[in-house]
């Protein structure tokens, strides 16, 4: 798919990769008023590692420091302003077991500072409540409120905390935990209502030039402007100038920091997600975190709730959603890290079945464990997986967002999808600034003022086109849909 630039005394920005970094990317400094060209090698935008919580927070995670903690909070406000329609509504409950070593007490000062920090962020701009009153950002339960829970029935769209909870205190083995339990106003992103926004977005922007099916060849700078050669999916070759260029290829990035010749270290690892139905269930569930030690057998389980009775699975363990040498670092010889090349054989050609259906199975095992009726739950897909990228040399970084050159050039090493937006901001600011280029707005600082052609989507689109992706990228309809 390709539309022309109309506006040719702007400055053009080159952009490759699509993932939810480049498409953000492309998206705002269009909606600025850059001339844009995103090249994708891949016939869609934002089909990269699986996306599904917001981390409004980052209380999934618990060894990452209180400033990122921060920094995924506002990043995710602005994000679900940016994406609305890709918001999937439901708290999130963190659960510590009793196997663990960790103390459901030690998250409390930490989600203390978050929630004055969202409070703040509301009192500033009333656009920002996004996830809700601030005064029910994190609430506690114990195990005799649980027990009383459990006896309730759920009501047909569930609005309270209590009533999310319900589910939960009927399935969870409690003897498994220790309490309280927190539950936390941490939404759900839908990857695919995301990359059906992006792709609505972009394909009929007059600012942007979409290139699917092409890849990067060759990349000069002159001291001023990026010649840049690129190939489509017939092998035809084609020149592009640019006044700057975005390595946006997530965890491809080294290969495009070795074709232009700055090179960077970096970590990629690879992970992945799997779908199951739990058909027997028809309550209407949080997402669900049991925490535990990264990369041991007794690694964090993750329930994330669809519609149709479907749940994505994460565990942090080797034999589920981690992978044995999964965790790679580049070296003086590329900027690029490889993969083992039975991992890499998995995002090229996809998934051996046995292995799929093996690991599918070791998930539901391990959930099972706190939930016992999950027990009965079945394959349902293959697998949402990917590498993501790491700038730098810790594993455990989770906030970043861009990082520059001399020579007109960035990269956007976001690990989380909440960052990229930021991302996209300051490469605006940084591309403004070299070029001498903006425009006048009424509200410089509003996301909806800065993305008039973008947020004029309806919800209902939005899902007709995310059903559509599903579906052509092998997933059921359910991860698509608006849940209730």
């Amino acid at each position: 798919m390709e539309n022309s630039i109309k506006n040719s005394s702007a400055p053009h920005v080159g952009i490759i990769g699509g993932g939810i970094a480049g498409s953000t990317t492309a998206l705002h400094l269009s909606e600025q008023g850059f001339n844009v060209t995103l090249i994708e090698r891949g016939n869609g935008l934002v089909s990269g590692p699986p996306i599904c919580h917001l981390h409004a927070g980052g209380n999934l995670y618990r060894e990452i420091s209180q400033q990122q903690c921060l920094d995924l909070l506002r990043q995710s406000i602005d994000t679900v302003r940016l994406y609305p329609h890709a918001l999937n509504v439901r708290p999130t409950v963190i659960a510590t077991p009793v196997t663990d070593k960790g103390e459901p007490e030690a998250l409390l000062p930490r989600l203390e500072t978050i929630q004055n920090a969202y409070s703040e962020l509301v009192e500033q701009d009333e656009r920002n409540s996004v996830l809700g009153d601030p005064n029910d950002y994190y609430r506690l339960f114990y195990r005799d409120e649980l027990e009383a829970l459990a006896l309730s029935t759920q009501s047909k769209h569930p609005v309270t905390i209590e009533e999310w909870l319900i589910p939960f205190a009927k399935h969870t083995d409690l003897d498994k935990l220790k309490f309280p339990i927190v539950v936390v106003q941490e939404f759900g992103l839908s990857v695919f209502r995301l990359a059906a926004s992006a792709t609505l977005s972009l394909e009929s922007h007059p600012q942007c030039r979409l290139l699917t099916g092409c890849s990067l060849d060759s990349a000069d700078f002159d001291g001023r402007r990026w010649n840049l050669t690129y190939s489509d999916k017939n092998d035809s070759k084609y020149p592009l100038e640019v006044d700057y260029l975005v390595n946006a290829c997530g965890y491809r990035s080294g290969t495009i920091d070795d074709v232009t010749r700055q090179p960077q270290k970096r970590l990629v690892e690879f992970k992945s997600a799997f779908v199951t139905r739990w058909p027997e269930c028809e309550m209407h569930w949080p997402e669900v975190i049991f925490h535990g030690e990264r990369g041991t057998p007794n690694g964090m389980a993750q329930l994330t709730p669809y519609p149709d009775g479907f749940f994505q699975l994460h565990g942090m363990t080797e034999d589920i959603t981690l992978f044995r040498n999964g965790l790679t670092s580049s070296d003086e010889n590329s900027s690029q890290p490889r993969l083992p090349k039975e991992l890499e054989s998995k995002i090229t050609s996809g998934w051996p079945e046995v292995v799929q259906v093996q690991r599918t199975t070791l998930a539901i095992n391990h959930l099972s464990q706190f939930v016992p009726t999950f027990s009965s739950a079945v394959e349902a897909g293959k697998p949402l997986y990917g590498a993501q990228q790491i700038p730098g040399s810790d594993p455990s970084l989770r906030a970043v967002d861009v990082s520059f050159t001399d020579n007109h050039y960035a990269r956007v090493e976001i690990v989380k999808a909440s960052s990229a937006y930021q991302a996209a901001c300051k490469i605006a600011e940084r591309v403004r600034h070299l070029m001498g280029f903006g425009r006048e707005t009424e509200d410089p600082e509003s996301i909806e003022t800065m993305h008039p052609n973008h947020l004029v989507q309806n919800a209902q689109t939005i899902e007709w086109k995310a059903i559509k992706l599903a579906t052509e990228r092998g997933y059921p309809e359910a991860l698509a849909k608006i849940p209730g």
